[in-house]
């Protein structure tokens, strides 16, 4: 109830914490302690390595004890417990692998495949655009309703974990895409059910399309255009943010488009591509640049 209520937690979230806490309290069974006011600094030492015999990821052994840091606060604040024992604990965050991306021209063959004449073409066209020029997560885009869209100053409302609101932007290729789509291929689709929906995007039998539905066109879509890649929603995500970070955006400005709460959780996105990282280097570096020795030779000649 504290983490549904006080901390807006998601039911995911929750469910991981009481899956920590579960597995800590068989641990404790286990080791005949029947009080959690016994728990110290040996007794985590003693399940961090049960945990590590599991084999389990570094992640996996660090998100059980963040949950369990986390309960006993709680514990402590509520003089349930006369101290936290966790807090001595510090776990070597595992390293984030750098998320995958498409370049431009593997989204140009995307862009390129749908056919515009027809209903499904057009959503079709108007998700994958949609996705990219905003960066929003698949759960988001399958919220999404008609007054969630505001083409007068080109901005969607969305509503993200934990009911998180924020405003994000589209440009012109979305637009295009977008009100085509709802002007037209939507209202085709719309007839074929009876039952009233305003989600935006629809399957071809009329009803919300589901986030699975999302997925499974993001594979069509691809299959369709030879690409060697595997592209789902959440590339498109990684894609949106690597290209805005690699154009020059800051890091704050897509922590906000992103609807990240940390700004860690954005870092991520800061790796360089080698395209960029060749231009900056020609471009910064002065021995890169050729016309660095010719200015040396006019200097000799002189």
């Amino acid at each position: 109830m504290f983490l549904q209520v006080e901390k807006n937690a998601s039911p995911y979230t929750v469910q991981s914490y009481m899956d920590d806490l579960e597995d800590f309290n068989l641990f404790l069974i286990q080791e005949n302690i029947s009080n959690l006011k016994d728990v110290d600094y040996r007794t985590i030492r003693v399940y961090l390595t049960r945990l590590y015999e599991k084999k389990l990821g570094r992640r996996s052994v660090s998100r059980k004890i963040s949950s369990l840091k986390s309960f006993y606060r709680y514990m402590e604040q509520n003089d349930l417990v006369a101290d936290n024992p966790f807090i001595y604990i510090s776990l070597p965050k595992a390293a984030k692998p750098i998320p995958g991306f498409l370049y431009t021209e593997e989204l140009e063959k995307l862009f390129e495949i749908n056919d515009l004449d027809d209903p499904i073409g057009q959503r079709n066209q108007a998700l994958i655009e949609t996705l990219y020029a905003t960066g929003i997560r698949v759960s988001e885009c399958q919220r999404m309703e008609i007054k969630d869209i505001d083409f007068s100053i080109s901005t969607m409302f969305i509503r993200g974990k934990g009911n998180k609101e924020r405003y994000v932007p589209f440009g012109r290729f979305a637009e295009v895409a977008l009100e085509m789509y709802i002007n037209n291929g939507r209202r085709k689709l719309r007839e074929k059910s009876p039952a009233a929906t305003n989600a935006i995007f629809l399957n071809a039998r009329g009803g919300p399309l589901t986030a699975r539905g999302m997925r499974l066109i993001l594979n069509k879509m691809v299959e369709k255009a030879a690409l060697t890649v595997h592209v789902h929603p959440h590339k498109l995500r990684h894609t949106f943010a690597t290209h805005m970070l690699n154009e020059g955006a800051d890091l704050r400005t897509v922590q906000e488009l992103l609807g990240h709460e940390n700004l860690s959780s954005t870092q991520i996105y800061t790796h360089v591509t080698k395209d960029r990282l060749r231009h900056v280097y020609m471009n910064s570096h002065p021995r890169a640049k050729s016309d660095f020795f010719l200015k040396r030779g006019d200097e000799s000649d002189n």
